[in-house]
């Protein structure tokens, strides 16, 4: 909401002084999100003055129409003589009295001004559209033209109110009144402690029987519909030029007058109007709910095919308007353009009440927000319904020269005040502050509300606030005009162990891990589309293809929830290689989703006490399991080239690697052998296990990506990607990390080459060698793999490990190392039919 502070000034008596950045300051502490305060104006410097076209010479020989005219401004250029201006725009005439800024001045973005010759001739001045100065969209885009009855060399600065202020204000869902000039000025008293001229006061005649015909039929959806009609409305009346520079301040466009004054009070009340050609609406006007399939053309063009539950007004046709959202082309206002014939001189106005849920209902159902539709939904004032209708009528009698008709329709559905019980000390028990009952029944009856009582508060809610219903909406508005910047910060005492969970801690260990081994946290939503299954290579039965999915989901697109951390990832690799980077090493940690075998229905949990273990333990079985995943992707460079090397590309070995960190913070012991997955590339894909319960199971695989994988997705060539589940792993380790332990004692390094079959893999020599040296070996690691037909034989290979060997309380002797050695050999040659290579 656009708020200009000098039409806030006409309902509050601002000091002088204060500024709009004061005003802002003050409604920002009484609760409202004034986001921004334009300065109107602000690098404006004139002369800029009323002229008056005298002559007009077009100009030939150019690409483009120019026309030289002189233009009277007065004593304004100090001469008295006319202004000598090239001009391109067509939209005036002489004898128009028009914009005109002089030599020495300044427009909007820090054009200046001064004589220069063009097209042939010397211009002295420039005259002026709404865009050069910054006054918004006028729906001509074109030179201003002034009313006949403008005085040349008049200051036009002050004339079109080019000077000014303007609060921009977020209201939030639940304060529908401050969409208008007289909630924010209601605001802006309270906060200032000065009176409110309320322009919603003013006389209204009471209703009678020789109104428009009106018949509510659905009292629920129009509780309140107000009808007034004016006739006799001259078809040559124009918006004044307050009137439009008010509206175009609050961001609307002018476009008729008998339009511009609805949008003018809409702004200034916060009651949407719509204004009917009188003439055009045949018989009753009616609300009621629409038929299904009937049909509207709306005020913007297009054909809408109407729902059961959309609300319209009718005549004897049919629907003639969306209630609270857009009115009807065949009952539009029509201005009076080329032939006065076709204006309209006789209008009915509509202020009408209409049902919150059921207006946002249906400008959602047909993608058509309105500002009306905007109010509506938010709640409006059904009291001010009347006085915006009256204060219509009299705009139009007085800038139209219109003939107020006699009757006055009002239809009103029976209803009563809302009234909340609340106790005195309600605030001060929700603020932890005390107030006292004194101030409690200020602030609530500056708000607006009838208090009565004395321990035990009766409060009667004003009708421009329906989103006070209960004790607490009744303490939050005490609290936000007290101050929130007053209330106490005081930091809760938690008791002593209730910090993170096991389960948190391993989590945020694992995070740290990665993003120290040079990965960077990627989070992504948890939803996906069914097709990245084809593209990821998975067979027709895995379990991964089963997948939950949502109802009113954000993407028809992506209508699943997730069963693999890949797809968002890969996503988010590719996004980052389309903009330019290339080595890129991305993780995240997150829920998966998986479809519970049996489905059951999920139940309401009450709200009037704590849901018991039994009913929360439903709710949860009901819900789909969600393990956690941790997942990593890597593509480019691993190691940067550079005077200290050649560097290298990222591989397989750093996806298995980054498994084994993750693994290690889970204190879990993680199994790495050759295996064949879905996306992963099948000589290069590790799968990981870990033991539960004396069983082997997986919990991942690591590797590259097939090429098929690569090329669906549109990722980089040798892309590598890893995958686990972090809650078997959590269930596998033993939940404590431990520290390294440290010894005194020199270390005892033996090297040994053995000779297998090409197919055994490496990581079996390693185990069986770590089973054979017993406790004493410490580390143990393959430095070397050589491949030589002639030397080892064909399908053999040897793999060149270093043992370290170190003992806690003593120094080893060789005999002892050599023995560990020879030990670890001998399995491993048991296992594995390796020998000592030479």
């Amino acid at each position: 909401m656009r708020v200009p502070l000098s039409w806030l000034r006409e309902y509050v008596d601002l000091p002088a002084t204060e500024t709009g950045r004061d005003v802002q300051a003050k409604l920002i502490s009484a609760g409202l999100e004034v986001e921004t305060v334009e300065l109107l104006g602000a690098d404006l410097k004139g002369p800029l003055v009323v002229g008056q076209v005298l002559t007009i010479e077009e100009l030939e020989g150019f690409k483009k129409p120019i026309r030289f005219c002189t233009v009277d401004v007065g004593q304004a250029n100090g001469t008295g003589e006319p202004q000598e201006i090239v001009c391109g725009a067509r939209n005036f005439a002489v004898g128009d009295k028009v914009v005109v800024v002089l030599p020495g001045a300044t427009l909007p973005g820090g054009f200046s001004i001064a004589a220069r010759k063009t097209y042939g001739r010397v211009s002295h001045g420039m005259i002026c559209s709404t865009d050069e100065l910054g006054m918004g969209d006028d729906g001509t885009h074109g030179i201003i033209v002034l009313p006949p009855e403008t005085e040349p060399g008049k200051d036009a600065i002050e004339l079109l109110e080019l000077v000014d202020e303007v609060l921009d204000i977020a209201v939030t869902a639940n304060r529908g009144d401050c969409l208008s000039i007289r909630g924010v000025a209601r605001e802006t008293a309270i906060a200032y402690g000065l009176p409110l001229r309320d322009p919603a006061l003013i006389d209204v005649p009471a209703p009678n029987a020789y109104g428009y015909p009106v018949q509510v039929s659905d009292p629920f959806g129009c509780d309140r519909f107000t009808a007034r009609t004016v006739t006799g409305l001259r078809p040559e009346a124009r918006s004044p030029l307050w009137l439009t520079r008010r509206l175009q301040k609050v961001g609307m466009r002018p476009i008729s007058l008998a339009v511009d004054i609805t949008n003018y009070v809409m702004m200034e009340l916060g009651q949407p109007l719509h204004a009917y050609d009188r003439t055009s609406v045949q018989g009753t006007i009616g609300v009621r709910r629409a038929q299904e399939g009937e049909k509207l053309v709306t005020l913007d063009g297009v054909e809408r095919e109407l729902h059961a539950e959309d609300l319209v007004i009718t005549d004897e046709r049919g629907p003639i308007g969306l209630a609270g959202v857009m009115g009807g082309a065949n009952t539009e206002i029509a201005d009076h353009g080329e032939d006065a014939a076709d204006a309209t001189t006789e209008v009915v106005i509509e202020a009408a009440h209409f049902d919150a849920i059921s207006v946002a209902r249906t400008a959602r159902r047909h993608k058509l927000l309105s500002e009306a539709s905007r109010r509506f939904e938010r709640g409006v004032d059904p009291a001010a319904a009347a006085a915006a209708a009256q204060r219509t009528v009299d705009l139009l009698v007085l800038l139209a020269g219109g003939t107020a008709d006699a009757g006055v329709t009002e239809v009103i559905a029976p209803s009563a005040p809302h009234t909340i019980t609340v106790p005195a000390d309600h605030p001060d028990k929700v603020a932890g502050v005390t107030y006292g009952r004194e101030t409690v029944v200020r602030r609530l009856q500056e708000v607006g509300c009838d208090v009565y009582g004395q321990d035990e508060l009766i409060v009667t809610v004003p009708s421009w606030r329906p989103d006070l219903t209960d004790p607490n909406d009744l303490a939050e508005e005490v609290i936000r005009l007290e101050g929130y910047e007053n209330l106490p910060a005081t930091l809760p005492g938690p008791p002593a162990g209730r910090g993170l969970t096991a389960r948190q801690r391993l989590h945020r260990r694992i995070g740290r891990a990665l993003a120290g081994a040079g990965y960077v946290e990627a989070l992504n939503y948890p939803f996906l589309g069914e097709q990245v299954f084809d593209q990821l290579g998975l067979d027709a039965d895995d379990p991964v293809r089963r997948v939950v999915k949502l109802v009113n989901p954000l993407s028809d697109e992506e209508p699943a929830l997730r069963t693999t951390l890949l797809p968002g990832l890969l996503g988010a690799l590719r996004r980052n290689t389309g903009r330019g980077g290339h080595d890129l090493a991305l993780f995240e940690t997150g829920l998966v989703f998986h479809p519970r075998e049996e489905r059951r229905a999920v139940g309401h949990l009450p709200v009037d006490r704590r849901p018991t273990d039994e009913e929360i333990a439903a709710l949860n079985a009901a819900l789909p399991e969600q393990p956690r995943h941790a997942a990593v992707v890597l593509t480019g460079a691993r190691e940067q080239a550079g005077w200290w090397g050649k560097g290298r590309p990222a591989d397989w070995a750093d996806a298995v690697e980054a498994a084994r960190t993750v693994a290690h913070e889970a204190g879990a012991e993680l199994v790495v052998r050759k295996g064949r997955y879905g996306p992963w590339h099948p000589g290069r894909c590790a799968e990981l296990l870990v033991v539960v319960n004396g069983a082997e199971r997986v919990v991942g695989h690591a590797g590259e990506l097939h090429p098929r994988v690569v090329k669906a997705l549109g990722l980089p060539e040798r892309t590598c990607a890893m995958e686990l589940d972090l809650d078997a792993l959590e269930e596998a380790g033993d939940g404590i990390p431990m520290a390294p332990g440290i010894s005194s004692f020199p270390v005892a390094t033996q090297d040994v080459a053995l000779v297998v079959d090409k197919p055994v893999p490496a990581a079996e020599v390693e185990a069986a060698l770590r089973a054979g040296a017993g406790e004493l070996l410490e580390s143990i690691r393959l430095f070397d793999v050589y491949e030589n037909a002639e030397q080892l034989g064909e399908g053999r290979k040897s793999l060149a490990y270093a043992l370290r060997f170190r003992a806690p309380d003593r120094t080893l002797t060789v005999d002892e190392a050599s023995a560990a050695r020879d030990a670890a050999v001998a399995l491993a040659g048991e296992r594995t039919g390796a020998v000592l290579r030479g």
